[in-house]
């Protein structure tokens, strides 16, 4: 198999090569190659850096391979479609198949694996976030992104049906999705399924305004600090709700890359779990200071359980340089100040490199 993959990529190449060595030619592919040059599309990325970090009178570094994607899209036909991804760091996080049943975009079904569209930034790839660490506390945590020890770390993905599409010209987007609420790669463990709704509203271009909901029971695959009353083996009430905006300038004229928009997003969150309670919130910016360079702002607030007030604020600044269109070298520095959670405040320094296609 590998060979056949190796043998298949380099006639996949060979097109190409000819035509940098000689533009005045012209190359017609074979009609099987270019039947898969039109129909797939290959993706991937890779981030990778450094971290230091000080805690408690204790330094720690440490160099870190984040995160090794590849992905690819097919098309069926017009209407029918298909995406696989892989992490290569951890597991296969998607697949799945979408079906267009209007001629325009006002319903697709799509049935498989995939993110679940609970909040503004988890169905955003980390390619576009403007953090080292991604996510908001919040987002990491209620999504089922890897923070909260009940749910386990499910990258913030689960398997369902969902129905999703444009409407009104595009000013309205919306996802209505039924979820196993087990994660990714395993069968339910309590036969109940959740429920998540997503409306994205969007009055004027480049502005938009999420607001999104989860109704569902957990199963509980370990112990938490957060949720000393819910034990291993157990179902749990689930439920998540959040409302959050974004808007983002745009230069025309000039490559995207070269001369960044400046962009703000934020949102208000919460969850229960059990009898517990979380709430946050965080706003997010980045502004662009000269040519390919940004400078990145964040503050995020969450209580992790709002009756013993176990909360933490993160203050993050920071600057990333894009030197390709989508590959930035990134620094940035954060100041933890968690609250009765059984650790003090720390200081923390992360350099980051992306390289994606």
């Amino acid at each position: 198999m590998k060979r056949n993959g190796i043998f298949l990529a380099i006639l996949l190449l060979l097109p190409l090569t000819a035509l940098g060595q000689d533009k005045k030619k012209t190359i017609e592919l074979p009609d099987w190659m270019a039947n898969i040059t039109e129909r797939f599309e290959f993706h991937g990325y890779g981030q990778a850096g450094y971290t230091w970090k000080q805690q408690d009178g204790k330094q720690t570094n440490t160099l870190d391979l984040k995160r090794m994607l590849f992905w690819v899209k097919g098309r069926i036909t017009d209407r029918w479609s298909f995406m696989f991804m892989h992490d290569f760091s951890s597991v296969v996080q998607e697949f799945y198949t979408d079906y267009r049943i209007t001629n325009n975009k006002a319903l697709t079904v799509r049935f498989g694996q995939f993110k679940n569209s609970y909040t503004l930034e988890n169905p955003l790839s980390p390619t576009k976030m403007e953090l080292i660490d991604v996510y908001s506390q919040g987002v990491t945590y209620l999504s089922g992104c890897g923070s909260d020890p009940l749910f386990g770390v499910q990258y913030g993905r689960d398997l369902g049906l969902m129905i999703y599409g444009d409407l009104l010209k595009n000013h309205l987007y919306y996802e209505l999705a039924v979820m196993q609420g087990q994660g990714v790669n395993v069968k339910d463990k309590n036969n109940k399924k959740d429920v998540i709704a997503r409306v994205d509203v969007r009055p004027v271009e480049n502005f938009r305004v999420v607001v999104t909901g989860q109704l569902g029971t957990g199963h509980a695959v370990a112990e938490s600090k957060y949720n000393p009353e819910v034990h291993v083996g157990d179902d749990y009430k689930r439920n998540r709700w959040s409302a959050g905006a974004e808007w983002k300038s745009r230069v025309k004229g000039v490559d995207y890359w070269k001369t960044r928009a400046a962009s703000v997003h934020g949102e208000v969150l919460g969850g229960q779990d059990g009898d517990v309670k979380s709430f946050g919130a965080y706003v997010t910016g980045c502004v662009p200071v000269c040519q390919a360079l940004d400078v990145v702002g964040s503050v995020d607030y969450f209580n992790y359980n709002t009756d013993a007030d176990m909360k933490q604020t993160n203050f993050t600044l920071g600057v990333q340089h894009w030197f390709f269109r989508t590959c930035r070298a990134q620094v940035q520095y954060t100041l933890a100040n968690p609250c009765n959670m059984g650790q003090k405040h720390y200081s923390q320094l992360q350099a980051q490199v992306q390289v994606a296609f």
